[in-house]
């Protein structure tokens, strides 16, 4: 993953005009017609996973460019916008934000004919969060999770974290297309503008031999682990254990110790698919392993991409004409093909382009 300029993206509460979510319900909808008709469902799960596709889809419906609410309001109003007419079209979208991203499963169930498949998405979607939220440990809470998905059985995931702290927010991206491994470099993206001098990653590709080593220790006796907490809890860790041994209870733990002892886990992604192993577990597990091994996890961010594709004025950083061009371009081609007759969709994606266009023509980059 390539840096690509860095953007504010500050936590704005409240919710959307319903003005404006009535119409980008609609866009949305009739955007992602077009997208299918001419690319095809993999096409548009490859674009919905890309960050800055996402966030261009975000600006053209309308939402502030620089705010986390296009994360939620763009997935909220394109599962609005095609929720009568996913079976004609092949892409379902299920999850939400807050107690809605509780019911994934349930919705899943549902829109999904095919049993086998229903059980391979399902743990999908659990295995997602379960990274984002345990095996990386960045501080963002998540709070939202979609899973778009098509009926060839693919999927992609955009699920976003919140800093209560910093009051800012992180999107994770995913595509089942480019993962080989769910705890090995899954992810399509990870954005944020903040980047944290450490943050524990037990799926960086650096992390292998302390995720094996991990899954040897949860197979351990648990007051073999209890007695290993207890002795770190008396030394002085190396300034890279960014988190005080001292806040984890050792005796809160034995019973989920108890529990890895007793399933033995076969790798680290069964590990953490085992119900009540959450980020202290890992996060006691680490120090234990690298304190006996020797191996030093990844304590690199992750977060690589950036929200917005700038602006024509430079702010807040010049355009990726590359990708904007990319972007337009698959609007463009819509207006070219469309045989109906100029309905508000066509309308506001011809003055898109218009202003495209001109913008381009106006905007003069540094280099």
């Amino acid at each position: 993953m390539k840096k690509s300029g860095i953007t504010n993206l500050p936590l704005h509460y409240g919710k959307a005009p319903r003005w404006l979510f009535n119409r980008m319900v609609k866009l949305a909808r009739e955007i992602t017609l077009i997208m299918v008709e001419e690319f095809g469902l993999e096409a548009f799960l490859k674009r919905i996973a890309d960050p800055f596709w996402f966030q261009s889809f975000g600006c053209v419906l309308g939402f502030d460019w620089h705010s986390s609410g296009v994360t939620t309001t763009v997935c909220g109003a394109l599962k609005e916008g095609l929720k009568d007419i996913e079976n004609e079209i092949g892409i379902f979208i299920a999850g939400g934000k807050g107690s809605v991203s509780r019911k994934t499963p349930e919705e899943i169930t549902i829109k999904n004919s095919s049993k086998v498949r229903t059980e391979k998405l399902i743990y999908a979607s659990k295995i997602v969060a379960k990274v984002d939220n345990t095996a990386i440990q960045d501080g963002f809470q998540l709070y939202q999770h979609n899973f778009v998905f098509t009926r060839d059985g693919d999927w992609a995931v955009i699920q976003q974290g919140m800093n209560p702290v910093s009051r800012y927010a992180r999107r994770y991206h995913w595509i089942s297309l480019s993962v080989k491994s769910f705890t090995d470099e899954p992810h399509e993206a990870i954005c944020c503008d903040i980047k944290k001098e450490r943050v524990l990653n037990m799926v960086a590709r650096e992390s292998q031999k302390a995720r094996q080593n991990v899954v040897v220790l949860s197979s351990e006796k648990p007051e073999k682990l209890i007695k290993e907490i207890k002795i770190m809890q008396r030394l002085n860790l190396p300034r890279h254990h960014y988190i005080d041994v001292r806040d984890i209870n050792p005796d809160r733990l034995f019973k989920i110790f108890l529990k890895t002892y007793e399933k033995r886990p076969k790798d680290f992604e069964d590990l953490l698919c085992l119900q009540g192993v959450g980020p202290k577990t890992i996060r006691a597990l680490s120090l234990i392993s690298e304190l006996i091994y020797g191996q030093t996890p990844s304590y690199q961010d992750p977060a690589r991409y950036t929200f917005a594709h700038g602006g024509k004025d430079g702010h807040p950083y010049p355009v990726n004409r590359e990708v904007y061009d990319r972007s337009i371009n698959i609007l463009g081609k819509s207006i070219q093909k469309s045989k109906a007759e100029r309905s508000e969709k066509a309308k506001a994606l011809e003055r898109l382009f218009r202003f495209y266009s001109e913008s381009r023509n106006s905007f003069k980059p540094d280099h």
